[in-house]
């Protein structure tokens, strides 16, 4: 490919993206709380995970010998 056209393909992708970011920051609402549902409910999930997770002090660190 040209230069010159892999440039200009570059040129218009780049213009591409600029306009998808613009279109994602006016969809967040800047002067939403942190504290809105989906952060609740991914902090509880991190929460139940760590609470479903064996201790790991008494795991053992490898499989017992069978031979």
């Amino acid at each position: 490919m040209h230069p010159e056209t892999h440039l200009q393909l570059h040129h218009i992708r780049s213009v591409e993206l600029r306009g998808q970011a613009d279109d994602f920051r006016l969809a967040r609402r800047p002067d939403a709380p942190r504290d809105d549902l989906r952060t609740r409910l991914g902090w509880t999930m991190v929460e139940l995970g760590l609470r479903v997770l064996p201790d790991r002090t008494t795991m053992t660190t490898r499989a017992p010998r069978t031979a």
